[in-house]
């Protein structure tokens, strides 16, 4: 859930979503349309259909390797070295930006890259509460070492940085319009389809009022995320399609 969004819109939908199913043996029983309506708010639907995926692959408990961890659907060698180090203890490297920031100015007077990063948390990461030191990097990253304003006169280790009164203060970035991306008609059309037992792809354009959705909703059905059947589309809720993709 903590991919690509911010912790105070997961904490109450992961609170909801384990009481919802709180074993991976439920989760691997439910249809993938229960799951994908459960994930509602978080975006990135594809999260909920990969974390489905993991539970029908492995309903009794996950893999207890980092390399295990990482041949996951949608988990990848970032969020494997982050389970294994913050629920099992283990003292294993990994960069995400904010550690990548953090490391970077105070080391090299620059942002490094992720192979740079992880190189240089191997280095330095402690044998015993590696997790504790990596919340330490997240945290400053996220509070202090920003991106675009970074607070060097508040930050317990501007003594030794590298990058401390060097970093340019940048204007905001343009971003490319969400409200009218392929992304943002993506979310809306899973979104209308979480209520009721679907409607027909006519229909769905119709009320989406976007030529889009047509194209868009097959690219979902590809990806698992929705079935078209008849010019009908709902969520996947049979036990048949759920396996089958």
């Amino acid at each position: 859930m903590l991919q690509q969004t911010q912790v105070s819109r997961v904490l109450p939908a992961y609170a909801t979503f384990l009481r919802r199913f709180p074993t991976l043996a439920v989760l691997s029983r439910a249809p993938l349309g229960d799951v994908l309506r459960a994930w509602s708010g978080l975006g990135y639907n594809r999260r909920a259909r990969d974390l489905h995926r993991i539970a029908r692959l492995n309903p009794r408990s996950l893999p207890e390797t980092r390399a295990g961890l990482d041949s996951l659907p949608g988990v990848g060698p970032y969020t494997a070295g982050a389970v294994s180090c913050f629920s099992r203890g283990e003292s294993v490297a990994f960069a995400d930006t904010n550690i990548r920031r953090v490391l970077g100015r105070a080391l090299l007077g620059r942002i490094a890259t992720e192979r740079e990063a992880i190189a240089l948390d191997e280095r330095l990461v402690p044998g015993r509460r590696a997790d504790r030191w990596h919340h330490a990097l997240m945290d400053l990253g996220a509070t202090v070492c920003l991106a675009r304003t970074p607070r060097c006169d508040v930050c317990p280790i501007a003594v030794g940085c590298r990058s401390r009164g060097r970093v340019v203060r940048a204007a905001p970035r343009r971003q490319a319009a969400f409200a009218t991306s392929d992304r943002r008609v993506r979310g809306r059309i899973v979104a209308q389809l979480r209520e009721g037992d679907g409607m027909t792809l006519r229909a769905l354009t119709a009320r989406l009022g976007d030529a889009r959705v047509p194209q868009l909703a097959r690219t979902l059905a590809d990806e698992g995320l929705l079935e078209i059947e008849r010019g009908r589309v709902r969520l996947p809720e049979t036990e048949s399609a759920v396996n089958g993709r």
